[in-house]
């Protein structure tokens, strides 16, 4: 008897020993296993710095030609967000955003995966404007005497400001303003530089003459826009509207 439990105590201690021997060689491959897993993923996660640097490269090309100075600012991305890693990135502005102000851009993977996000961005372009230089009464004529420029970021402005003297000068005031008002298309319409029957001067410009005669406009037109002249001598000629009721021909 003594024997035979001596012989279940030997075989239960052989059974314990093996099966944690089972548990610990469980253990290590699990342990292996996920240190592998962690590995690759690691190895194929997305760099969200480098998505960030392709919204800014973006950005810089779609602002290539807007006045003053331009500055791009990319929002933070959730690092917890997990996009398996793209070697060619694509940006895009999503439909109704455009790159101006507080907007939103898109990048998108195509292959090796197919997965796209979205990131808040800002841009600023700080300029000069106009604004008016003393009040203005509706119906006057505007003239660089009444304009003034001033400094600041165009993105936090109304739509349609002027950044150029020559867009508002010539043009007649819609509606009257005080003096610092911010010039917006709308305040300001086109005036035509020349009325339809209006006797005009036309000059004749070639290589080394010049040429002076009267017509009468045959319609009326703004200033730089082409406008048909009849001469005394009945003959219809095309010309460029200036101010004061000239027209350039030019041979």
């Amino acid at each position: 008897m003594n024997k035979a439990n001596s012989y279940l105590r030997i075989n239960a201690a052989s059974i314990a020993f093996m099966l944690a021997g089972l548990l610990m060689t469980s253990f290590s491959y699990a342990e292996g296993a996920a240190t592998s897993t962690a590995l690759v993923n690691q190895a194929t996660k997305q760099n969200l710095s480098a998505v960030k640097a392709k919204i800014a490269e973006f950005l810089e090309t779609q602002t290539i030609g807007y006045p003053g100075k331009v500055s791009v600012q990319v929002g933070a991305i959730d690092p917890n967000v997990k996009l398996v890693q793209c070697p060619e990135l694509q940006a895009f502005l999503p439909a109704g955003s455009r790159a101006w102000g507080k907007t939103s851009v898109g990048v998108r993977c195509v292959a090796p995966a197919n997965w796209t996000i979205y990131v808040q961005a800002t841009v600023n372009v700080t300029a000069q404007y106009l604004v008016a230089a003393a009040p203005l009464a509706q119906g006057q004529v505007v003239t660089s005497q009444d304009l003034l420029f001033e400094k600041g970021d165009l993105t936090q402005l109304p739509a349609g400001i002027f950044t150029d003297m020559a867009q508002a000068v010539g043009r007649s005031v819609s509606m009257s303003m005080n003096a610092g008002t911010v010039l917006r298309q709308e305040m300001l319409k086109v005036t035509p530089v020349v009325q339809q029957g209006q006797t005009v001067k036309v000059t004749s410009v070639g290589k080394g003459f010049s040429v002076s005669a009267e017509g009468q406009a045959m319609a009326k037109a703004n200033e730089g826009q082409l406008v048909q002249v009849k001469v005394a001598s009945g003959q219809v000629i095309t010309g460029v509207a200036r101010n004061g009721g000239q027209i350039e021909v030019n041979f």
